[in-house]
């Protein structure tokens, strides 16, 4: 039997979602949205259950992570209801109920831990640079060291817990049947949708979004590469250091679009932007201008003399390292393209059911 859970509505509230208890489930919602089929039909029936209290159906639905909040379904609800920002909201949840740490929900939920976790990373990083007497060689010698340690303990203590915890509410707990055949042959989704976001497409006037995703996918993940494994910043190879400037260039130059968008909530995907949403549309920008600063800076001799902007650079790196990429918005890139993997596996295993 489904539990109710009157203090969900409120729960939800702190995680961005707004009117949703006005729904009087007209179904409207369901209708005009492109993606919704008759066996992914959302987001009413999530309304619903966010409504009623229904937890384990939200934890076991993939229907949150299919949307992709093109917000037509906000724009048309004659009850002004809001069910793109709810669909917003209970992707949030699902990631602070996915993080074994409990750190997304305290910072997705409470600002002045946000606050306090930025400030103490950024106070850690100039402590770390005193400690080196702010000499820049050694210091930006640790900053690289700690680009690839970061992302394999992020990975390996946060991410991949979190993914098996995700697993278990979709797949394990609802005792859903799946062969491991099943899981392998379906493998190749979890890429193509990781890197493509192609469902957005099914979107009628998402193509400009998609492409500008698309790009900033790419982008980042490149000057990923080129930081960390090329080393770019101590680069000598002229096509290395070329090649940094373009994706660096790239991130910010996108990330500027993001942000000047969100600012000017035309669109009703960014009317409710949470503190989350924000920071991440920002650091991500700052990420690639200062990493861009910094090796115009190298290649003019003048870090030396300006070791603050490394620092600037390393403190929005490590804030973006060890908040952001496993507690904050960056979660969801990798939760909806595992969503959609599940979602191959059990379309599978149901196609080989009804043989």
């Amino acid at each position: 039997m489904a539990k109710v859970n009157p203090d969900f509505l409120p729960e939800l509230k702190k995680y961005g979602g707004v009117d949703f208890s006005a729904c009087y489930n007209c179904g409207n919602c369901t209708a005009i949205c492109d993606l919704s089929t008759p066996e992914d039909s959302f987001p009413r029936m999530m309304v619903r259950a966010s409504v009623v209290g229904l937890e384990d159906k939200i934890t076991s639905s993939l229907d949150p992570w299919l949307c992709y909040y093109c917000g037509d379904c906000s724009t048309h609800c004659p009850r002004g209801a809001n069910p793109g920002e709810l669909m917003m909201a209970l992707r949030r949840w699902l990631t602070a109920k996915y993080d074994w740490t409990g750190l997304s929900g305290l910072l997705y939920k409470y600002l002045p831990a946000t606050i306090l976790a930025f400030i103490a990373t950024a106070l850690a990083v100039i402590g770390l640079a005193a400690a080196y007497n702010f000499e820049i060689e050694p210091i930006m010698h640790f900053g690289h060291q700690f680009e690839f340690f970061a992302i394999l303990a992020v990975f390996m203590v946060i991410l991949v817990p979190n993914l098996i915890r995700m697993w278990y509410f979709l797949i394990l707990k609802p005792k859903r049947k799946v062969s491991f055949s099943t899981y392998l042959k379906s493998f190749g989704e979890l890429f193509v949708h990781m890197f493509t976001q192609k469902r957005t497409l099914g979107c009628d006037d998402s193509k400009t979004r998609w492409l500008e995703h698309l790009i900033l996918v790419f982008g980042y993940l490149t000057l990923l590469f080129t930081t960390v494994i090329l080393d770019w910043f101590h680069a000598e190879n002229i096509l290395i250091i070329a090649l940094g400037y373009l994706v660096s260039a790239v991130v910010f130059v996108v990330t500027f679009l993001f942000v000047r968008g969100r600012a000017s909530r035309s669109n009703e995907n960014n009317k409710f932007s949470q503190p989350s949403d924000w920071l991440f549309v920002i650091w991500l920008f700052l990420l690639g201008f200062t990493a861009f600063c910094v090796r115009l800076f190298v290649d003019l001799n003048l870090i030396e003399t300006n070791i603050w902007l490394y620092l600037v650079h390393m403190i929005v790196l490590v804030q973006w390292a060890v908040l952001i990429v496993p507690f904050g918005k960056w979660t969801h890139f990798l939760y909806r393209s595992f969503a959609m993997y599940f979602e191959k596996v059990l379309q599978t295993e149901k196609a080989l059911e009804k043989k």
